[in-house]
């Protein structure tokens, strides 16, 4: 990937790691600067996980040019060497904590219950909206960054590619005839939109919650359902 303005180096200066940020002494023992913050003992296997969620924090609340080896170890509360060992690259970072994000939303398994029930579909996504909005943050930051560094678009279309195969699995279900690509696309950017608006305060959790209902409506309809069954 090409380097962001907050890790390019215009002119020599000290020796920098792959995150872009010049190396530090440790602060003393005692030293205010290591009180502010206290470094945790990560156990066996837990280290590379609590990373990614926590780069999934950083670059949701603050975007992705801070994404920085300091800034996961802050937010995770460990050293910044732990990072650089789990990772090695900034872009290797991005890779895997977004690859991360993509099993973590697929995993609640609310774009493909399997049941084939208009009223299963997605349900539960205002509540997901609610307590994990730094990942769905983050995504929409990735997919805006993509626009201006297009070096990132496979991992963006990767991500949605995951979200449409999910989708047309459940809407295949619950359609007698199936769900066409282009069907599919309107229902997920019908989705994708009332997360955004919900997430950036446009909607509230009413607004999506009668949202996803007309479109539940509008998936009985089209399945030959009876009317009655409209929520």
């Amino acid at each position: 990937m090409t380097e962001s303005a907050e890790t390019r180096q215009d002119a020599p200066g000290p020796a920098r790691d792959g995150s872009g940020e010049a190396p530090q002494d440790p602060a003393p023992a005692g030293s205010p600067e290591r009180g502010t913050r206290e470094r945790r003992r990560l156990g066996y296997g837990e280290g590379r996980e609590a990373l990614l969620r926590a780069a999934v924090r950083v670059v949701g609340r603050r975007g992705l040019r801070h994404l920085t080896y300091r800034a996961v170890a802050e937010e995770a509360g460990v050293t910044h060497g732990l990072v650089v060992h789990h990772f090695g690259s900034r872009d290797a970072l991005i890779e895997e904590s977004l690859a991360h994000a993509i099993r973590v939303s697929l995993s609640s398994s609310l774009l493909e219950p399997g049941t084939g029930r208009p009223e299963d579909f997605v349900a539960g996504l205002t509540e997901m909206v609610e307590e994990d909005a730094d990942g769905q943050a983050y995504q929409y930051e990735l997919l805006l960054e993509a626009r201006r560094r297009p070096e990132l678009l496979p991992q963006v279309r990767e991500l949605y590619e995951e979200y449409f195969g999910a989708s047309r699995r459940e809407l295949d279900r619950i359609l007698p005839q199936g769900a066409s690509p282009a069907l599919n696309r309107v229902v997920f950017a019908a989705l994708d939109g009332l997360v955004l608006h919900q997430l950036t305060g446009i909607a509230d959790r009413a607004d999506t919650e009668a949202g996803l209902a007309e479109l539940r409506s509008l998936l009985r309809l089209l399945g030959g359902q009876p009317a009655a069954e409209r929520d």
